[in-house]
């Protein structure tokens, strides 16, 4: 009946109101040469190692930046029973095996909070150009179905700031509607 975690614009659903924002982190360690990078054409990422999941917004940005040919790719579609490109990746940071990483927020920032206290990561809010590296989520329901849409954009209303609470508990990096700025939660 209905898809959690769907970004805006898919025409296959109908989305309802979205009720979070979020975009993609650079990872690296704390303190770290590479801790104060905000944006991938930075020249402290030059000549150092990437990782990326391949097919991902990111790549691109990546790819633009001159920094694929030392980039490590990280595979996209996996069955997540038994694999984690996103743990793998973080592992090969906190080895030294990869410099850097980027994953998507929702996915990295609980990561990080749960199981890797010597790594931060960065949101990317200033990467020129497409793709773009924020997404607004929704709900997705049938085409069909505006009135269960309707009673969906109507509890995403009225507890707004309830999820935004759960979503920052848990570790997902939030951002303003145009995905320029972290939102600011109250408590």
């Amino acid at each position: 009946d209905v898809i959690i975690g769907f970004a805006q614009g898919g025409e296959i659903v109908l989305n309802t109101n979205h009720y979070y924002t979020s975009g993609y982190l650079l990872i690296v360690p704390k303190d770290g040469p590479l801790a104060g990078v905000t944006q991938l054409s930075d020249p402290a990422l030059k000549d150092r190692r990437v990782g990326v999941i391949a097919g991902s917004p990111p790549a691109s940005h990546v790819a633009h930046a001159g920094l694929m040919a030392k980039a490590k790719g990280y595979e996209l579609v996996v069955d997540r029973r038994v694999q984690s490109p996103s743990e793998d990746m973080l592992a090969d940071i906190e080895s030294g095996a990869i410099d850097a990483g980027i994953l998507w927020g929702p996915i990295g920032g609980p990561l990080l909070k749960a199981d890797h206290p010597g790594l931060q990561g960065t949101l990317l809010l200033s990467e020129p150009g497409a793709p773009k590296m924020f997404y607004r989520i929704t709900m997705g329901v049938r085409p069909s179905d505006k009135a269960f849409q309707r009673k969906l954009n109507s509890l995403i209303r009225r507890n707004q700031d309830k999820i935004n609470a759960i979503l920052v508990e848990a570790g997902v990096p939030l951002l303003n509607d145009m995905g320029t700025a972290p939102l600011e939660v109250s408590n």
